[in-house]
């Protein structure tokens, strides 16, 4: 029997390999050695490091390692081209992103060799899927870029970006950075991973071939030092970095105070839900799209299993069944569904994570099959009889292992889904759309795939919740993350409200001459608290008199206000009309009691409190008016699915009112985060707080449920510090001094929670600018649901 029957016999594969030839030439062309592409320019070779191929361990080219002064060097040169390039009209600018994508397109072949070759991902995979999206990204932001003044009416770019990215997906991950950021008028300095910088260095040549004006992408090569070096470095605007949660907290610390734009797409342990009523065999099929592509390093694979428990013996039958057939081996082979992992450390430290599960009490299985003996491979791996508490479950692993447990009911499968401290995203699998969207909104990730997987477009954003980051890429919110208000960069330092020298009380010498206590309590879940430390702090008027008392909030009274605010999260599923009616509530009982509050504002401040009181019931109608009509959008993205951009609130939010207008600096800040569906813990302003603790007596008639407005007084930096170390808190907004701001970025960075500072400067809050979207957005993030139509 000849070969041919022989195959059509046993229905074996057979090689498929491709031709490594034109990367090679390529490489070749540049004698396999490369410096940077600075300012339009390449450098010459400075102090090299090897980029090897992982499935063979032979050397590819030698890489120039970054310093400091080539980050400079690349600094200057972006910013000397930032005032051209962003001068230039949105149609010029998308000419060039369009010739980029073309250029992506003509040489799509030597991009996919090139980036398997360097990554050890399968060839099919960077041909299919990688390189096609990267073109798709630059055709999509030339569009942006053209209707960018349209859409964006009153924002600029940012400036010099330092974009910084991983190795898994390393010219896709440049594609989601440099579109957007070009689009909108800003130049970039790019670190790829030192793992995988082929593509990026071919993209520079690229970039010159296109004619791209000189200094607006610049590219330097290099390992953490260099990326620690363009994080630091005071001439970068904006940093966007995708790598993991560990780096991004790092990173975060280290631009706290700084003012610098901060995105942060990070790590994952993402679940994947297979409902009883689901198609078995497509969920078997995405799980392994979900998991095993791209080896099972990708951020956001689907690498916990949540099945449940009616089908669980026979779904973890069959998928055994499929494990088996799965080919590992040459990434270069077309037939090949598993290739090599980018480096041997990687293939130690997974093996190192699934020896500590299998000491916990793991079941590791691995179906039998060939695996290369030279090279980064490992077998797909499915681990069983573990608890949420096993290491396995718990850490990224970052590579082909996937995580088995079961569950019965779907408010199970939820908090199953949800016990992670990372929110990238979710997969659902069932045959009942309105079980599917009734549990989509309820996981805790910026994704969600309901039946199917793995499904991107640069029409639709990505990003995480929780330590998995914040900001997004790709579609509008990807868009607006490379742009800010133009206002901002006109803000000047804000002057202190003087209060004068501080001066003994008058009117009470002796704390003890007071018969009957008029301190006014904190408001903590509904009721009136007296402060755990049973101090209390003097409320001063104009010139030093005593005009009352607050209690001094200290980290107890933040816990019971926290706790309270978490209990009372049923708020965010509020419906929008009904959250718009209690605040029109708020404003109508405020504005009957004008007069009273207008006069404790003088009491505080010396000041007339008329303009005041109006401008926050004005106030609390124009949130009540953004209710229900700042919502999503339906994203149309080219394949038979339709993505649904979900606005959801933070959740528990922290905020602190600056020392200045006393109850409108406070109303301007709860007003949009209640608007949105968030709970609040408040610390009003630490001079005149007597306008917020009058107000509970407001919010007590107005229909707020309990927990949803928290008030605790108190010294406001000192009670920061406790909200911006708190884990249970999700975003925390801040009115002070830049110094105290740095503090709270700098003291939010445990959970990674969502920060919003003044930073010492003059952020005018009775502007009318604030009754726009400005902190709708801050409020928010946005989920996209994936769902697929048709046959």
């Amino acid at each position: 029997m000849n070969k041919i029957a022989q195959i059509f016999q046993s229905l074996d594969y057979g090689p498929a390999p491709e031709g490594p030839e034109q990367a090679n030439a390529w490489l070749d062309s540049h004698g396999r050695t490369f410096g940077h592409f600075i300012d339009g320019k390449w450098t010459a070779p400075g102090k090299t490091f090897s980029t090897d191929n992982p499935a063979s361990g032979e050397s590819l080219a030698q890489i120039t390692e970054g310093t400091a002064e080539d980050v400079d060097a690349a600094v200057k040169a972006a910013r000397a081209a930032f005032k051209p390039w962003s001068a230039l009209s949105g149609y010029e600018r998308g000419k060039y992103l369009y010739a980029i994508a073309r250029a992506v397109q003509k040489h799509a072949r030597l991009f996919a060799v090139l980036e398997t070759m360097d990554n050890g991902k399968p060839i099919r995979e960077s041909r299919d899927v990688d390189i096609p999206l990267v073109a798709r990204h630059f055709y999509h932001h030339a569009g942006w870029a053209q209707h960018l003044s349209r859409e964006f009416p009153d924002a600029v770019p940012y400036g010099v970006c330092g974009q910084i990215i991983p190795w898994n997906f390393p010219l896709l991950m440049l594609s989601w950075k440099i579109a957007p950021a070009l689009a909108a008028g800003n130049t970039v300095i790019l670190k790829p991973a030192e793992f995988t910088s082929l593509t990026a260095l071919l993209f520079a040549e690229i970039c010159e071939r296109v004619g791209l004006p000189k200094g607006v992408v610049n590219i330097v090569t290099g390992q953490g030092e260099t990326g620690e070096a363009i994080v630091a470095h005071p001439g970068i605007d904006k940093i966007a970095f995708t790598g993991s949660t560990e780096v991004g907290k790092a990173i975060r610390a280290a631009t706290a105070g700084t003012g610098k734009g901060l995105s942060l797409e990070l790590g994952g342990k993402s679940p994947y839900i297979v409902f009883e009523d689901a198609d078995i065999d497509s969920a078997i099929e995405g799980l392994v799209d979900a998991i095993w592509f791209n080896q099972g390093q990708v951020c956001c694979a689907g690498s916990r299993l949540l099945v449940q428990e009616s089908i669980e013996e026979r779904f973890i039958a069959k998928l055994k069944t499929r494990m088996a057939s799965l080919r590992v081996g040459d990434p270069l082979d077309k037939s090949i569904d598993i290739g090599a992992l980018v480096a041997p450390v990687q293939v130690e430290r997974i093996r190192d994570l699934m020896k500590r599960g299998a000491a916990e009490g793991a079941v590791i299985y691995e179906a039998d099959g060939p695996v290369p003996a030279k090279g980064c491979f490992l077998k797909p791996a499915l681990v069983t009889n573990v608890s949420p508490a096993n290491t396995l479950v718990a850490e990224e692993i970052f590579g082909p292992v996937l995580v088995a447990m079961s569950f019965r009911t779907p408010e199970e499968a939820v908090q199953l889904a949800n016990n992670t401290k990372y929110g990238l995203a979710a997969t659902i699998w069932s045959e009942n759309i309105n079980l599917a969207l009734d549990i989509a909104p309820k996981i805790k990730a910026g994704v969600v795939w309901i039946n199917g997987t793995n499904n991107f477009d640069a029409a639709v954003g990505f990003g995480g919740y929780k330590e998995s980051g914040f900001g997004r890429e790709g579609g509008r919110e990807g868009m607006s993350a490379y742009l800010k208000p133009a206002w901002e960069k006109d803000l000047k330092p804000a002057s202190v409200r003087p209060h004068g020298e501080p001066v003994e009380p008058r009117g009470r010498a002796n704390p003890l001459d007071t018969h009957i206590d008029q301190t006014a309590k904190m408001y903590i879940g509904g009721k009136q608290a007296r402060p755990d430390s049973a101090y209390e702090r003097p409320v001063l008027g104009p010139k030093g008199q005593l005009i009352g008392e607050v209690g001094e909030g200290n980290r107890k009274d933040i816990r019971n206000a926290v706790e309270a605010a978490r209990a009372a999260l049923g708020w965010s599923t509020t419906a929008a009309h009904s959250r718009a009616q209690i605040l029109y509530f708020l404003a109508e009982n405020l504005d009957y009691r004008r007069d009273e509050f207008a006069a404790r504002i003088k009491a505080q401040t010396g000041e007339d409190g008329s303009d005041e009181v109006a401008q926050s019931v004005e106030r609390l109608f124009a949130f009540a008016g953004w209710a229900d009509k700042y919502d999503g959008a339906v994203h149309n993205p080219p394949m038979r699915a339709v993505a649904a951009a979900m606005i959801e609130p933070l959740g528990v939010m922290g905020i602190v009112a600056p020392t200045s207008l006393p109850l409108l600096g406070s109303i301007a800040l709860i007003a949009p985060a209640l608007a949105m569906g968030n709970t609040v813990v408040l610390v009003p302003s630490s001079q005149s707080p007597l306008s917020l603790t009058d107000l509970y007596q407001v919010i007590e008639t107005s229909d707020v449920p309990n927990g949803v407005i928290n008030i605790v007084t108190g010294d406001s930096v000192t009670l920061a510090k406790t909200l911006a170390e708190h884990d249970g808190v999700d975003g925390l907004w801040f009115a002070g001094s830049a110094e105290a701001s740095t503090m709270v970025e700098k003291a939010s960075v445990s959970n990674l929670k969502q920060t919003w500072t003044t930073r010492g400067l003059a952020y005018d809050l009775s502007d009318r600018r604030f009754e726009d979207d400005y902190l709708l957005g801050k409020a928010t993030q946005v989920k996209n649901v994936w769902i697929p139509y048709g046959a």
